[in-house]
């Protein structure tokens, strides 16, 4: 291949849907699709989490830096590419279900005003942000907006209410102790503060062109996306039979626990489970116990008619992913998941 004929643009082409779209020449391919409103499915954008893979069905592509655990040496022999990190060398043909028939609300960046900050346990800040009048952002419940910090640093956290409760956005802050933002949003912060933000992103929103029945899996504060993809659920009358598993390490983690009780009595379809895997004595847990994504395995052995919305710390969403797909029959790419490289990254 001459140096003259990876120069671009490139023409990409999105099977079964046949969505295509161009990249510029040294241009990775979701950036491109980002760019140009093509729903490809993504989580981190640097490489780590594995979301964006899928198989490439022609063309030859060159991957910048990535981590081995979201593509192995492996499955780039065998075809697959992380869209991320792939710069195309020639047109390409990539492989992917879950790319979204309608286009990608624009991304945009605006200013931010702290407008409410809420304590809702030792180490969980509700931070609620307004948003320019006249500049609303659309997203689709589950996506996230990311701060760019002062140093061009940038922290991603997903909104924790649908589109219809805003036109803020509420966002779920764990304390991660020596991170430069948590720690200045559990010490420092201030109502009125200006933060830039820059958003929508992400993949993560409910498929509305299935009837299938769901299963909801979070950890921690992986319950912002799933909150309000329940927030959308519930203003779409949108009734699905759906069962949350929300887990904590002990209960004071699942700190909007009654927010979700009374979802699920206003919510006919709605079952919401909470695991807990470290209660002390002194908490009286009488609930269900052990890791969150094996008490989904106990109880729907079979998930082959399911599909699956995931979020919460990469061990439990990638445990998930792995055993449901292995042990459980359910289609890989019924499987939807917001997986953080790190806390200290997202949410």
């Amino acid at each position: 291949m001459t140096a003259a004929s990876a120069e671009g643009p490139f023409q990409i082409t999105v099977q079964p849907s046949g969505r295509a779209f161009s990249a510029n020449g040294g241009e990775a391919i979701l950036p491109a699709a980002i760019r140009q409103g093509i729903g490809l499915p993504y989580g981190c954008k640097d490489g780590a989490c594995g979301s964006c893979k899928c198989r490439k069905l022609e063309g030859s592509v060159v991957h910048g830096t990535h981590q081995a655990k979201a593509l192995s040496a492996e499955e780039e022999a065998a075809g697959y590419v992380l869209t991320c990190c792939a710069v195309p060398q020639t047109d390409v043909v990539l492989e992917s279900r879950q790319v979204t028939d309608e286009s990608a609300f624009p991304v945009k960046k605006m200013p931010s005003r702290v407008s409410s900050l809420e304590k809702v346990s030792p180490d969980v800040m509700v931070v609620r942000l307004q948003l320019p009048a006249n500049d609303t952002m659309r997203y689709h419940a589950g996506q996230y907006i990311e701060f760019i910090l002062r140093d061009g640093a940038r922290r991603s956290y997903s909104m924790a209410n649908a589109p219809h409760n805003g036109p803020g956005v509420e966002l779920h802050i764990r304390h991660m102790p020596g991170g430069k933002f948590t720690d200045h949003v559990f010490s420092a912060m201030k109502e009125k503060e200006i933060l830039r933000v820059e958003g929508p992103f992400g993949s993560f929103f409910l498929r509305e062109d299935s009837d299938k029945p769901m299963i909801l899996l979070a950890s921690g504060t992986g319950f912002a996306p799933i909150k309000a993809l329940i927030e959308h659920m519930q203003a779409k009358s949108i009734t699905r039979r759906t069962v949350l598993y929300w887990g904590g390490r002990r209960p004071i983690d699942l700190y909007m626990h009654e927010w979700m009780v009374a979802r699920a009595a206003e919510m006919p379809q709605l079952t919401y489970v909470p695991v807990i895997s470290n209660a002390l004595p002194e908490d009286n847990w009488t609930g269900r116990t052990g890791f969150v994504h094996k008490a989904v395995m106990e109880d729907f052995p079979d998930m082959s008619g399911h599909q699956v919305y995931a979020c919460g710390a990469p061990i439990v969403v990638d445990s998930a992913r792995a055993e449901y797909t292995a042990q459980c029959g359910l289609p890989p790419e019924e499987f939807f998941a917001d997986s953080f490289t790190s806390e200290a990254d997202k949410h």
